[in-house]
């Protein structure tokens, strides 16, 4: 397989992978817009943004959009995350001209018909009353805001339901003015893809583009705290966090394989304790987020409102038992566990596309798979726990509880009994 990148003068970035043997291939446009991007009068407007752009071009209705893509037999989508805006597509190696003719057009040219922007708007306000709904997709916005209060990193990618009620396509217009310059995207394609074909169309398509400076965000501060709401709900659903390593962290390996052997799987240290042995809970789990300048590890778990004060004692217990008792049997388990999880993922052109364009904003360059796997590799025990031990011994925890919660121990005792 063969990577290869080029960068256009006015600094659009453009990166492939020719996969052999494949008849189809992935290809998007990443945009280096995200939440943390807006100011609080904006909180949400990226993800509203995502949804317009298929809601009709200066060339392309928001039906032919769809059918240009659907009559090749592809699919097309996006997504908006906390750092990044996606607009991406699945096609046959033929039609990815096609494709990237496509996505190209909804990110460069949306209409931003009015009628259209009431119509998602609406759409928008259903997705988010949702998420509303959803105890447990609703905690985690909660937990982002506790860690990162009054910033741009701890509001909801979604916002909130009153300032997507009052975006204006003038709104819409001025933050892709601001943070859709070619120096923000990147090109991705993997597959059956020729990368001098996609240069040259790229070329035609953006080289005309001015460059211009991109936007300074706020630096992500992790602070902890609570938010607890006391509702009628069938389970206490708990949520806890510990300020983490960002991507670019030497130690970023180590907190993600610590997250596996503590909650990754069936075999880790929740599961085993919290379920297998104390049936405590249905579902528990650990993982952890990373973003270019802090992180998080989060354990999530739901259980009986009669349960959660013994089963958050089960957290901080594990968390603090496991820099003294982890095995290397646990960790190789775990390493296996991550190196498979990344190389499986690898296997399709969707998830080498995804990794092309992560790793080219994150480093610059595409390292090889196998720098990957070596750093997993080169993490001792010693590392681990090391990492395991400090996280207990600096916690500044974020909680967040909802449902019949009012048994749960708040934050402050929680950091007590992990730096005991």
């Amino acid at each position: 397989m063969t990577v290869r990148t080029h960068r256009l003068p006015n600094g659009l970035r453009i990166v492939t992978e020719t996969m052999p043997g494949l008849q189809s291939a992935a290809i998007g446009i990443w945009v280096n817009a995200g939440c943390r991007h807006e100011t609080e009068a904006e909180n949400g407007i990226a993800h509203f943004l995502e949804h317009m752009a298929f809601k009709g071009t200066a060339r392309r209705s928001a039906l032919q959009i769809a059918e240009a893509i659907e009559d090749v037999g592809g699919y097309i989508n996006a997504y908006t995350s906390r750092e990044t805006t996606a607009y991406y597509a699945r096609v046959l190696g033929a039609d990815v001209p096609l494709a990237l003719d496509v996505i190209s057009d909804i990110v460069l040219n949306p209409a931003f018909d009015q009628k259209e922007i009431e119509t998602e708007r609406g759409v928008i306000l259903q997705e988010i009353g949702q998420a509303l709904d959803t105890p447990d997709d609703i905690i985690f916005d909660w937990l982002q805001e506790v860690s990162f209060p009054g910033q741009s990193m701890g509001r909801p990618i979604l916002g909130p339901p009153e300032l997507v009620s009052r975006f204006t396509r003038e709104d819409l217009t001025r933050f892709v003015a601001n943070h859709y310059g070619p120096g923000q995207l990147i090109l991705a394609a993997a597959g059956q893809v020729d990368h001098d074909a996609i240069v040259a169309q790229a070329e035609q398509i953006f080289g005309d583009i001015p460059a211009r400076p991109g936007q300074v965000v706020e630096l992500a501060r992790y602070s902890g705290g609570e938010r607890r709401k006391v509702k009628k709900l069938e389970q206490a659903h708990f949520a806890l966090s510990l300020e983490s390593p960002s991507y670019r962290a030497d130690e970023i390996y180590s907190a993600q394989l610590h997250a596996a052997i503590l909650g990754g799987g069936m075999s880790s240290r929740l599961f085993q304790e919290a379920r297998e042995k104390r049936g405590l809970c249905y579902t528990i789990f650990a993982q952890t987020a990373a973003y270019a300048d802090s992180g998080a590890l989060m354990i999530y778990a739901g259980t009986a409102g009669s349960s959660i004060r013994d089963l958050s004692h089960v957290v901080t217990d594990e968390l603090k038992r496991l820099p003294d008792s982890l095995t290397d049997a646990e960790l190789e388990r775990a390493r296996a566990q991550m190196k498979a999880g990344l190389l499986m993922g690898l296997e399709g052109p969707s998830g080498r596309c995804e990794r092309l364009a992560r790793m080219l904003a994150i480093w610059d360059r595409v390292p090889d798979v196998s720098e990957a796997v070596e750093r997993i590799d080169a993490v001792t025990r010693d590392d681990v726990a090391s990492f395991g031990a400090r996280l207990c011994e600096t916690a500044a925890p974020a909680l967040a509880l909802y449902g019949p919660v009012s048994r749960a121990p708040d934050h402050e005792s929680i950091r007590a009994r992990l730096a005991a």
